[in-house]
């Protein structure tokens, strides 16, 4: 009878086991999946669809198949809280994304409270990686190191020249316009204009004929790609001859959709073009099979679910606390965008922030170029 029990017992165990094997890990994927900046959530979502695919082609993790839960926060930090409660309540134990940093802060928190572990492709705020939280990481830069090279370039390249810093007073916006404005403040030069405007509207004829009075040489954007082209837009209109300068966040041919002509000479900072990597090669026609472009952020989304699947064969767990320790280790991973490696923040240890110019290609579609 007892020899029954255990047999009973060992094969109830290997069930369970068998079971357990077999199991999906969902993975999150939150952004703007719809609103203005849907452009982007399209980038994190392809790009983090791309990857599950082509690991799941090769076996998954650890004997498991990936599935993707999506969650709309559609650039809101309350919907981003929204959206992390319900992947919490749905078992998701890795998210891809936040898109904005806004978002990604107080999403983040939720995150930690329940041990998630969660990793942003594009949020760059600082603030992010300096809270002491075990779970967040990103496959991103920093605006304080993209602040510099801006920074840098103002007051080399563009020696002289009147500075205006606008911003749409979002955690990014703001932190990205504030941080470059702190180099060129650092370099001995003032600006002639910093002011905040409100994202979503229409009309910024106002704050453009601020600039025109101010006599600005260059305006500084700090924002995303639809107001920013609205700017260049309404400046261009107004017939203000100022040179735009932004960051990552107009990283988007939506940017020259919405400011037409008015965007070329645009300068902007972003890492050089992942596209080009030769790591990328077979996933960029991968996704040009398909017609996407893999702009921007899309490379980096591809990544982060590249480096948890890495992480947790090295830790031999799913278990998001292990995969985050084997993340903290210094550990290398081999992704599309390059090998990286994190510091006990969550940073990466590469950051390479270079220099682009809004331009009409050979075909004559507008969009961006690396500088050489």
């Amino acid at each position: 009878m007892k020899k029954v029990w255990m047999s009973g017992l060992v094969l109830a165990a290997g069930l369970a086991y068998a079971g357990a094997a077999s199991a999906d890990v969902k993975l999150g994927v939150a952004g703007p999946i719809t609103g203005a900046n849907a452009a982007f959530g399209a980038q994190l979502t392809n790009g983090a669809q791309q990857a599950v695919d082509d690991i799941n082609a090769k076996g998954g993790v650890l004997g498991q198949k990936l599935v993707i839960e999506q969650g709309d926060d559609v650039s809101d930090p309350k919907q981003g809280v929204s959206v992390a409660n319900k992947f919490v309540g749905d078992g998701v134990k890795f998210v891809i994304g936040h898109f904005n940093s806004g978002v990604t802060m107080p999403a983040s928190e939720v995150y930690q409270d329940a041990g998630v572990l969660v990793i942003t492709p594009s949020a760059t705020n600082p603030k992010i990686t300096e809270r002491g939280m075990w779970n967040v990481f990103r496959t991103c830069g920093r605006d304080d190191q993209q602040g510099a090279v801006a920074g840098k370039y103002i007051l080399n390249d563009l020696k002289g020249k009147k500075v205006a810093f606008i911003h749409d007073k979002t955690t990014y916006g703001k932190g990205l316009a504030d941080e470059t404005k702190k180099v060129v403040n650092a370099g001995g030069v003032t600006e002639v204009l910093y002011e905040g405007v409100n994202a979503g509207e229409k009309d910024y004829s106002a704050i453009v004929s601020k600039i025109k009075d101010s006599g600005a040489e260059i305006v500084y954007w700090g924002g995303l790609q639809t107001e920013g082209g609205l700017i260049a837009r309404q400046m261009h209109d107004q017939g203000v001859k100022a040179v735009m300068m932004s960051g990552d966040g107009i990283t988007s041919d939506e940017f020259a959709a919405i400011g037409g002509d008015a965007v070329i000479g645009t300068l902007m900072t972003f890492p050089p073009d992942p596209r080009k990597r030769p790591e990328a090669a077979a996933v960029v026609k991968e996704f040009e099979a398909k017609k996407f472009n893999p702009e921007a952020y899309t490379l980096y989304s591809y990544a982060a679910v590249q480096v948890v699947v890495q992480a947790a064969e090295a830790a031999k767990s799913l278990e998001p606390e292990k995969v985050a320790e084997k993340m903290h280790s210094g550990m290398v991973f081999h992704t599309a965008i390059g090998d990286l490696s994190y510091d006990k923040k969550g940073d990466i240890t590469r950051p390479d922030y270079t220099l682009y110019t809004w331009k009409k290609g050979d075909d004559g579609k507008i969009t961006y170029f690396q500088n050489n």
